[in-house]
């Protein structure tokens, strides 16, 4: 990121960006840093959009060697194409001897550091990697943008805050966004504003629900499972989730058996530490062979939906009971 901003400073640029990692709003912001430092405002001549797993390479490359119209430079815009997991040998090619009045930016959720196409971009210009963010510079990112608003907030207020928003900075930033305008007129943001102001993401509300399980609170963990349902969210995706989150804590289970901590797991697992720290706290708390039984159990529980012997609802409610 660094190195973006200094290009930017010194108008030296690269011929070629890479944009990648699961920080969606970081990616897109630097895409607009990049968009507005190289493209002239309002040149749809010059500047080039495209996305998804369907581009042509070939139609890319032709425009690639046109020469641009009336400007410096001809700019190409390449969104979430996959390039960069198969199927971008052709363009790692090209980029080998690019046009040197074509500059490229790659936008990608997921690479493959072997491919040809990152090779050739490390090569020929330069990669940045969006992580998600730890917990610390989300409270102080946050902390920024109300006090921008003249809006204080204590830690413990947005330590809540931010275990009801996840780590995706575009959904904090949304969340922020309510909240400065429902405490437009005051200076402090309060526990109870954030109660009444924030949702909770699923994923959050997930978790929950495993902690209800955990201390055999079957009421708690219905309840959570039909306000899940009210805020219309299929019971198909919220048993993948629950499976989802089963199989991460008997990952992490195992991995804290065999010496690792939540740093070292982190990395192993996909999140930032904090969050490893918190599945560590609710792993501790389930046997590892019932963990191993639930994923079994959300297995059975999809079967019988697919094959009609159970109905979605039905087959939640009965999973969520049989762990307890």
């Amino acid at each position: 990121m660094r190195q973006i901003n200094e290009d930017i400073r010194q108008g030296n640029f690269r011929q070629v960006y890479l944009l990648y990692g699961e920080e969606r709003y970081l990616r897109r912001q630097y895409r607009e840093k990049l968009k507005a430092a190289l493209c002239q405002e309002g040149d749809t001549m010059n500047t080039h959009f495209f996305e998804g797993k369907e581009i042509s390479l070939g139609e890319i490359i032709d425009l690639a060697e046109t020469l641009p119209f009336f400007a410096d430079r001809r700019v190409i815009f390449i969104s979430d194409s996959g390039f960069f997991k198969s199927g971008g040998e052709k363009m790692a090619e090209y980029l080998s001897n690019p046009s040197e009045t074509c500059f490229f930016v790659f936008t990608e959720s997921e690479i493959d550091k072997r491919s040809k196409l990152y090779k050739a971009v490390q090569a020929k210009g330069y990669a940045a990697e969006f992580a998600e963010q730890d917990e610390n510079t989300l409270k102080r990112w946050a902390a920024g943008i109300l006090g921008r608003e003249k809006l204080k907030i204590t830690e413990s207020t947005i330590q809540l805050f931010l275990s009801k928003t996840g780590t995706d900075m575009e959904n904090i930033q949304m969340e922020l966004e309510k909240l400065i305008c429902y405490c437009m007129g005051r200076d402090v943001v309060t526990t109870e504003d954030v109660e009444t102001v924030c949702t909770v993401r699923i994923s959050n509300q997930i978790f929950d629900m495993i902690n209800a399980i955990a201390a055999k609170q079957p009421k708690r963990a219905l309840e959570l499972y039909y306000d899940l349902l009210a805020l219309k969210e299929p019971p198909m995706r919220i048993l993948f989730l629950i499976a989802r989150q089963c199989n991460m804590l008997l990952q992490v289970k195992e991995l804290s058996s065999g010496g690792f901590d939540s740093r070292a797991i982190a990395p192993k697992i996909g999140v930032p530490p904090f969050v490893a720290g918190k599945y560590l706290a609710q792993a501790a708390k389930f046997k590892a062979s019932v963990l191993r039984g639930a994923v079994e159990k959300c297995v059975e529980a999809e079967e019988a939906v697919k094959t009609g012997r159970m109905n979605d609802r039905m087959s939640v409610e009965i999973l969520i009971l049989s762990v307890l």
